[in-house]
């Protein structure tokens, strides 16, 4: 088994609904997000799946959140913006535009500083 790991980044402002603490407040983060892969298999030149199609993918997932305000963001309402909740939902768009590669997300992992990350697995 061959395993894969992109990451990229965005920043953007939030406030937990229903937690006590300082986090209720508007505050922001510069979330790093790593998205892991898993083949079997590699292509005829050794490749199990080029970087940069799985960076794209990435990318245009994050764009959504970038510079926004995560309480607004479409897709997120319904759902406290927790870094829980955003490693899960990255998953799922994740593993929905891989669906016709050969390479399948395992995981996704969200930090949203240097000391606190949050890792879904299904």
């Amino acid at each position: 088994m061959y395993y894969l790991s992109v990451s990229d980044t965005f920043s953007a402002a939030h406030r937990l609904c229903g937690y006590q603490g300082a986090c209720s407040n508007l505050h922001g983060h510069n979330w790093k997000v790593r998205v892991g892969l898993q083949t079997d298999k590699l292509d005829e030149i050794g490749m199990a799946m080029d970087f940069g199609i799985i960076k794209s993918i990435l990318k245009r997932i994050l764009d959504e959140f970038d510079h926004a305000y995560l309480n607004d963001v479409k897709s997120l309402q319904g759902m406290n913006p927790t870094s829980e909740n955003l490693a899960r939902l990255i998953f799922d768009r994740m593993a929905k535009e891989l669906e016709q590669q050969p390479a399948t997300v395992f995981e996704v992992e969200i930090c949203e500083s240097e000391r606190s990350s949050v890792v879904y697995r299904p």
